[in-house]
């Protein structure tokens, strides 16, 4: 498709990361961090849509990381042709009303990424994009099923329908965060895929599902960004507007409600990096198992995650199976496999 309209990047990167403590927090989510490689999670991001295909993305964010996000950016030479600096937090559904307006809210697809995914196989992601390109010109909504290889009751699942086109499906339901023995039941189904939280669909055919789901946010959405204050490519948008918006998730908002939504199952070495035990899974390990970053001593030691910032010396003899993370002032050791448990922790320092 020569004539087709480039593809825009909207890459969302307004979360705080807290599952990845002490490393990851507030003021430096995991997005700004290089987690996986010698880029940070959000320049790996950009990376992925650079080409004649892709326009320059819009960049939706915390507007306390204004600063670390361009300059970022500019590390890869992927200026953002808008950076939407959110006045408060209202999840995604409304992030993504800002910049389908930003991107002006005509028939130009907008490709919607969490800033701190992994993806290993670009090939394989950008071959479903296409893929998916001709229904979402034709108005529907699509998003992407991440090949599932374990029961994982972290992450929403989603019911593939009937044949659309080659590799793409009509979504036939969304499934909540299940318990342990119906994700084990839709792994052996066959017919579900992880949601991976990426979407690709047209400016106007989101904001005509607001108008229709969700009227309030896509007002507010509208009336903030009418309001906004701009400074170069930053986008300030009325605070006191985008809070009379209501806080809800794409999925909820839009996607579990409109009647044409597809879904491309794609294998594509996806991982939301959610915990240290995920980012264990997804990182190259020594003979014996351990994934050791910074200034780390390991003697008779086995799969262990062990990360220390410079200036930091951390030291393991004799044990295995554990994640140990030295940042700042704080030192966090746990078992692995409990890696989710870190929210004890952070509710436990609120407390404090």
């Amino acid at each position: 498709m020569p004539d087709a309209k480039p593809i825009i990047p909207v890459i969302l990167s307004g979360g705080s990361g807290t599952r990845l403590w002490p490393l990851s927090r507030p003021e430096q989510p995991k997005q700004l961090l290089a987690l996986t490689a010698e880029e940070t999670m959000l320049q790996l991001t950009a990376r992925r849509t650079a080409g004649a295909q892709f326009a320059k993305p819009i960049v939706v964010a915390n507007a306390f990381h204004a600063g670390q996000v361009e300059e970022q950016l500019a590390g890869v030479e992927s200026f953002a042709q808008a950076l939407i600096l959110e006045p408060m937090g209202r999840n995604t559904a409304p992030a993504i009303a800002l910049a389908a307006i930003a991107a002006g809210g005509g028939s130009d697809p907008i490709l919607v990424m969490p800033s701190d995914h992994v993806i290993a196989d670009v090939d394989a992601f950008h071959a479903a994009i296409q893929a998916a390109l001709p229904l979402v010109q034709e108005g529907w909504l699509a998003t992407f099923g991440i090949a599932p290889d374990a029961p994982e009751t972290g992450y929403g699942w989603i019911q593939v329908g009937d044949k659309l086109t080659e590799g793409v499906h009509r979504v036939e339901k969304f499934v909540e965060k299940p318990p342990r023995d119906k994700a084990e039941a839709m792994l052996a189904s066959g017919d579900h895929a992880w949601n991976g939280g990426i979407f690709l669909f047209r400016a106007d055919m989101y904001l005509g599902a607001l108008s229709v789901y969700a009227p309030e946010m896509l007002v507010a959405a509208q009336l903030s960004m009418d309001k906004a204050r701009r400074e170069g490519a930053r986008i300030y948008p009325d605070a006191e507007e985008f809070a009379a918006s209501p806080a809800n998730s794409i999925d909820y908002a839009v996607m579990e409600k409109a009647p044409r939504v597809a879904v491309v199952p794609v294998a594509m070495g996806w991982s939301d990096v959610g915990s240290w035990d995920a980012l264990h899974a997804i990182s190259e390990c020594d003979i014996h198992g351990n994934v050791c970053r910074g200034d780390v001593v390991a003697i008779e030691a086995e799969n262990c995650l062990v990360r220390s910032e410079p200036g930091k010396r951390v030291a393991l003899v004799g044990v295995h199976d554990l994640i140990v993370v030295a940042s700042g002032d704080d030192i966090l050791v746990l078992p692995r496999g409990r890696s989710q448990d870190i929210k004890k922790i952070i509710e436990a320092m609120k407390k404090d």
